[in-house]
């Protein structure tokens, strides 16, 4: 109808779950990655004497890539992956209490992202526990440093590698996360298929 800021509310239903069919694969992926990286930092160079003996920073052993940008993130992916999938041109099931679940579940998806941006940063900078090392202050930035951490062998590079790949897994979570909530809040205000 005229003067109706959301326009025909088919086309609009369409594009919000073609939308949601792309985010939430992107978000399962992204969710297992997340998982699995930081499993592999609790077990550097493939060991599990490092963990059984507690020589595993804390920020590893909190393990926000498991429950931020994993759990959190499969939750949300898994309803809209499913959602999606199964309301793309459908006419009775692009609910708004199924953007608002959407909406509620991107926004835990996107605190628990958030907590594991934030600690993979502070892993990052504050470096990996060696049991045999020389100083290292400011390793991150001189590589040369790298080799006095002398056991477990290529610990820093692991711990670099992983909590990096940590940041940007979660900084990805973060975006889909919120394109997420402003699609599933545009679906909240126009009804998607509701009131046809």
């Amino acid at each position: 109808t005229p003067g109706n800021p959301c326009g025909d509310a088919e086309s609009h239903s369409l594009k919000m779950w073609k939308c949601t069919r792309i985010v939430g694969p992107c978000l399962l992926t992204l969710g297992t990655l997340s998982i699995a990286a930081n499993i592999l930092l609790l077990f550097p160079g493939w060991a599990w004497k490092y963990l059984a003996d507690g020589h595993i920073t804390k920020q590893a052993k909190a393990v926000p890539g498991v429950w931020g940008g994993g759990i959190t993130v499969l939750l949300a992916a898994t309803h809209i992956t499913a959602v999606g999938w199964r309301c793309a041109g459908c006419s009775d099931c692009g609910t708004r209490r199924n953007a608002f679940l959407s909406v509620m579940l991107s926004k835990l998806a996107l605190l628990g992202s958030a907590a594991c941006f934030i600690m993979s940063g502070v892993g990052l900078t504050n470096g990996p526990l060696c049991l045999i090392s020389v100083q290292t202050e400011n390793y991150l930035y001189d590589r040369s440093l790298w080799s006095t951490c002398l056991e477990p062998v290529g610990i820093v590079t692991w711990n670099v590698c992983l909590f990096s790949v940590l940041l940007l897994i979660s900084a990805a979570e973060m975006v889909l996360a919120s394109l997420q909530i402003i699609n599933g809040c545009f679906g909240c205000l126009c009804g998607f298929c509701d009131g046809k």
